[in-house]
């Protein structure tokens, strides 16, 4: 495990002295002054977490993917050599990856707690919130690591597979079975509604993290063939 963590790290360092998380933080910056350019009055917290958390699949996937991006293909091989195993490599961009989106998530939640809602929420607003937040992230890291270079070698192919995938989820979760993608639709929609933590989010989440499950699946699998 020791390996692992120090590639992690390693990649985590090479990402952020390329400069790159520039742009997922302006996209973030950008849907944060969007949501909250006017002070969310109370009761709707919940509902503006759901619309922020679907609303930042696509930044997280911007991160993810510059991440395992950054490094250079020989790079990567050398990597996969010192760590041993190739696991062991791809093990690491996914962890760097979902580190790097867990900081961004955080500023998503504790932002508008100082500038977004008209009063403090309680606990487990907040914790909901988080909670879909964690979801987000871990879509958007799977959708960026199924974009990026390693699998999807053309650069404007892998914007394109990107989006594309982000609004067809979308359209897809505005139909009633909620388990044909991950529900970002039934997130925005039911995280408003009475009971949402108790009743709606357990369901949501374990359509999303069995989606998300997957994905991961079909990237270590395709990582075998690809160096």
């Amino acid at each position: 495990m020791k390996p692992t963590l120090m590639l992690a790290r390693f990649k985590t360092a090479a990402y952020l002295r390329s400069h790159r998380i520039v742009q997922p933080f302006v996209g973030l910056l950008a849907i944060l002054i969007i949501l909250y350019s006017t002070r969310v009055l109370a009761g709707h917290e919940l509902s503006s977490y759901g619309d922020s958390a679907a609303l930042l699949v696509p930044v997280f996937a911007w991160a993810a993917r510059g991440l395992l991006d950054t490094e250079p293909d020989v790079q990567r091989l050398l990597s996969v050599t010192a760590s041993g195993r190739p696991g062991r490599e791809v093990t690491a961009g996914l962890l760097a990856s979902a580190a790097v989106n867990a900081v961004l998530a955080c500023l998503a939640v504790l932002a508008p707690l100082g500038i977004g809602f008209a009063v403090t929420p309680g606990g487990a607003v907040v914790a909901g919130g988080l909670a879909l937040h964690v979801l987000s992230l871990l879509t958007g890291t799977a959708l960026g690591a199924l974009s990026s270079r390693p699998i999807l070698r053309d650069q404007a192919t892998s914007t394109l597979v990107m989006l594309g995938a982000y609004v067809a989820m979308l359209l897809i979760s505005l139909a009633p079975v909620t388990w044909l993608t991950v529900p970002l639709i039934s997130w925005m929609r039911d995280a408003g509604r009475p009971a949402f933590l108790t009743s709606a989010l357990p369901g949501l989440a374990a359509i999303t993290l069995a989606w998300c499950t997957l994905a991961f699946l079909t990237y270590t699998y395709l990582r075998r063939t690809r160096p």
